[in-house]
């Protein structure tokens, strides 16, 4: 892996002396740190993958357009964040299940004041999930439920009997995004990291509530209409973020974007 941008002693001067080795979970774990949070501050991160004509999926999965580096990253991002939040149509087509504690980071999370994995908040109006899988009932840190006030109310008991928390982040039955990054930092949950899918990361484009995003761009081509990384209403002004990194490794570039 070679960093490309900001230009470091880890970029190389010329483009043949690029470097090739892997880099440890540690310098990855510097190179996406969070920034400092003042004491009630919180941090929204995205990350999302696309390739080179702009889908986020093939077939409904973003796995086949990932690679080995990507899912490097992926965990070590996992790793640094209080909570992930995700969409309900994600946890169902790609299977989630509870984060997972990790050696090579236990020293660092607990550092930070963190718990050894990072909770899961699911994104959901309907309250359809599968309150039976092993995300519910037996993730390290519970599981919170984010919904609005006028969700199912036996839904909502089939969540907590099942181990989740619920909070409430609307006044009818859709979610708040905004709200929904408050109520998730009220809890102590300030460094966020959503993964999607789309209509989640639309719904906080819209909102004005992304910090940064973290994008692969995979050297692959689908064609077809796979959705982008961000679906529904287009904001009236396009919002601007300033780069703040650029690694490279197999084709692959991951870049972060922050808000400017």
């Amino acid at each position: 892996m070679r960093r490309l941008f900001p230009v470091t002693d880890q970029t190389p001067a010329r483009s043949q002396d690029r470097e090739d080795r892997e880099w440890s979970l540690d310098e990855l774990a510097d190179a996406y740190a969070y920034p400092a949070l003042a004491a009630d501050g919180h941090w929204l991160r995205a990350n999302m993958v696309s390739t080179l004509d702009g889908a986020a999926q093939h077939d409904g999965r973003s796995q086949p357009i990932s690679g080995e580096t990507d899912m490097r990253i992926f965990g070590t991002l996992r790793a640094l964040a209080d909570v992930v939040v995700v969409g309900a149509e994600t946890v169902r087509q790609e299977g989630y299940r509870p984060a997972r504690a990790r050696e090579a980071f236990a020293a660092r999370r607990e550092a930070a004041g963190q718990g050894p994995a990072p909770a899961i908040a699911v994104v959901t109006a309907s309250m359809d999930l599968d309150f039976s899988l092993p995300l519910f009932t037996s993730p390290l840190a519970t599981t919170l439920v984010v919904t609005g006030a006028a969700a199912p109310s036996d839904r909502v008991a089939a969540a907590k009997a099942a181990g989740a928390e619920v909070v409430v982040a609307g006044e009818g039955a859709a979610v708040d995004a905004a709200r929904a990054v408050r109520e998730l930092a009220a809890r102590g949950l300030r460094r966020q990291l959503t993964e999607g899918g789309p209509r989640l990361l639309g719904q906080f484009v819209a909102a004005d509530v992304l910090d940064e995003l973290c994008l692969t761009i995979s050297p692959t081509l689908t064609a077809g209409g796979a959705q982008r990384i961000a679906g529904g209403p287009s904001v009236t002004v396009p919002h601007r973020l300033a780069p703040a990194c650029v690694l490279e490794e197999a084709g692959f570039l991951f870049t972060s974007y922050r808000r400017i």
